[in-house]
């Protein structure tokens, strides 16, 4: 059967009404909804700078950089994510079910994460190294946290790298914008992300995890080495994709991915554009589009996700209610053409 979800932001400062609408619009996968409406200590890099074993960081200047001690602004998010675990579980008190949470993976903390002396964390090995594995670490007592708090819920664990492309291409700036860093190579992009996937493992809480990334890989997403398919890959269950992202040799990586088993979570529901969102036809002609590229066989509905193309964030929330609803109708829809 296939599903739906969502990725992350939604509009907004109100959490526990972004989680009841989680909940109740998205019931078959919901998840831990981010709000960067709050604050920078709210964003993609703040927050993933939050996580309890992350490294000390400040906010300076409108940059987060590493510090010999955490600013203010990190003191507001590892206290907004208490805050918001704390309201979830009154929210989600008593689920069962799948449940996903999301966190900033190490190479997009690394091309945004300032360090003195060396522009970027990228710049600098050992503290790029430094950061993947804290990052790991503070996934670990997440993930353990929320096992504790929601008993009966079946975690998901989302790495959001939307800048990792742009690290495997040497495309990421310089602070000063007249350089860019160094590429840095598949094996060590791959060992740096390995370490997230196996460290709930190594805790004890065994889940399934999926890298979303809304970006173009040019020439191709090297698929086999980022989802779980021998020693030396990343180690990933499923892979989350922008369709509009795709480049032409990406449909033959996911067609052999969806034939090794891996879960295929298709950005379906364009996220930018005048009209938002999409209607019910246009958004199930993409999948049955994108279903037919792969070469999926019809039982591959229970490895299919549906989601929006990237996060909420710029959307009200009364469009973000209609995109699931669109979701949610595709969804039965697409399960039915499968069938």
């Amino acid at each position: 059967m296939v599903t739906f979800t969502g990725l992350g932001s939604l509009p907004g400062t109100d959490f526990a009404a972004a989680a009841r609408m989680t909940f109740d619009k998205v019931p078959d996968l919901p998840y831990l909804p981010e709000l960067p409406a709050r604050g920078p200590w709210a964003g993609m890099v703040g927050r993933g700078l939050g996580l309890p074993a992350g490294l000390p960081a400040e906010l300076s200047a409108g940059e987060w950089r590493l510090a010999d001690a955490p600013g203010i602004d990190q003191r507001r998010s590892r206290a907004t994510w208490r805050d918001d675990l704390d309201q979830l579980e009154e929210v989600a008190d008593g689920y069962t079910g799948p449940f996903k949470v999301a966190i900033t993976g190490p190479w997009t903390l690394a091309a945004s994460l300032g360090v003195a002396f060396a522009g970027r964390v990228l710049a600098d090995q050992g503290a790029r190294r430094d950061l993947a594995q804290s990052i790991a670490e503070g996934a670990g007592e997440l993930l353990a946290d929320l096992g504790r708090r929601l008993p009966g819920a079946e975690l998901v664990l989302q790495v959001d790298e939307p800048s990792l492309p742009a690290v495997a291409a040497g495309a990421v700036p310089t602070p000063g914008g007249f350089f860019r860093h160094r590429a840095v190579d598949l094996p060590e992009l791959c060992r740096a992300l390995s370490w997230i996937t196996a460290e709930p493992a190594r805790r004890g809480v065994a889940v399934p995890t999926v890298l979303h990334s809304c970006a173009l890989w040019p020439g191709g997403w090297p698929l086999a080495s980022l989802l779980h398919c021998d020693p030396t890959s990343a180690g990933f269950e499923g892979i989350s994709l922008d369709l509009d992202q795709l480049a032409t040799g990406d449909w033959d990586a996911l067609a052999a991915a969806a034939e090794a088993g891996a879960t295929l979570y298709l950005g379906c529901l364009p996220t930018l554009g005048a009209v938002r969102p999409l209607g019910v036809d246009p958004v199930r002609r993409r999948v049955l589009e994108a279903v037919d590229r792969i070469g999926a066989a019809a039982d591959v509905g229970g490895q299919l996700v549906l989601t929006p193309a990237c996060g909420l964030a710029g959307w009200t929330p009364s469009e973000v209610s209609r995109g699931f609803d669109v979701l949610a109708k595709v969804t039965e829809q697409v399960t039915a053409e499968l069938s």
